[in-house]
């Protein structure tokens, strides 16, 4: 009879009842834990839930009807301005130079660079923009959370106004939301900021998915950035579309459950948070 090697001297950990009951225990606490995070814990959750899907309607009619869709034009060379900042601040951290930034009247916007990896600087338009709008609608769940993000968005504006000084459109819609953010910081204690940062990220996200499926799965329109992405990389733009529209997606429903787990105040705790940082007096 040929000996036997121990199980544990193979490697494997030899199986005992106590061990599995305390991971079970653990993988159940972990679990409870989780559900708990993501119970919905006061009304200001469940208004801001009924916000957000609101905003998803009303951006979809605004976005499809003849006419009135120019309602969203404002906020539309908004997060095109998201998406070129996207391009320029990865071409700058990949070693590349930005030479200027334009936002077109006809919904359009163009980025000059030279050098950066492509292969980051192409996709970082789209995916960055639904990235700021994912961090965005997670900031919109809590008022100083707003306060904060509406700095971050300064920073990006500044930036943004600084490569596209010469374009006057770029300009006035920098100045206009900058603007915008400043003034809601004076109604009911930033309360109504909370809300404008939340339509922007959702306009943000949604805008990312549905200019992708727009332009290049059923316009199939041939100057895109995933169409040049294709030409270099492979693969076809309608394909490229698809997988960017997906992460997009996925970006906005981490940052709304992230929103979730993080901020369960009431609107009286919020409100009571904001009196307490950066106060106004109104």
């Amino acid at each position: 009879m040929a000996p036997t090697t121990p199980s544990h001297a193979l490697g494997t950990v030899p199986w005992k009842p106590a061990l599995a009951k305390r991971a079970f225990f653990l993988a159940s606490t972990t679990t409870l834990l989780s559900t708990r995070d993501l119970a919905l814990k006061s009304d200001t959750q469940k208004i801001t839930l009924g916000v957000i899907f609101a905003y998803m309607v009303a951006i979809f009619i605004l976005w499809n009807v003849p006419y009135i869709r120019y309602l969203l034009w404002p906020f539309k060379m908004l997060v095109i301005a998201f998406h070129e900042f996207g391009h320029a601040i990865t071409c700058v951290l990949t070693g590349g130079k930005v030479l200027s930034i334009s936002l077109d009247p006809r919904e359009g916007g163009v980025t000059h660079m030279q050098g950066g990896r492509s292969g980051l600087t192409l996709p970082a338009g789209y995916l960055g923009s639904s990235l700021i709008g994912a961090l965005l609608t997670f900031c919109g769940f809590d008022i100083v959370a707003s306060k904060v993000a509406s700095f971050v968005v300064g920073v990006c504006f500044l930036l943004t106004l600084w490569w596209g000084r010469r374009d006057w459109l770029t300009l006035a819609t920098v100045l206009a939301a900058v603007g915008l953010l400043v003034g809601c910081w004076f109604i009911a204690h930033a309360e109504a900021l909370r809300y404008v940062v939340l339509f922007i990220g959702v306009m943000s996200s949604l805008y990312s998915v549905w200019d992708i499926c727009d332009d290049l799965i059923l316009r199939k329109v041939n100057s895109s950035d995933a169409s040049v992405f294709a030409k270099r990389y492979g693969g076809s733009s309608q394909c490229w579309g698809v997988i960017w529209s997906i992460i997009s997606l996925g970006f906005m429903a981490c940052g709304i459950i992230a929103g979730i787990a993080a901020f369960p105040q009431t609107r009286a705790q919020q409100q009571d948070d904001s009196k307490h940082f950066i106060p106004t007096k109104f």
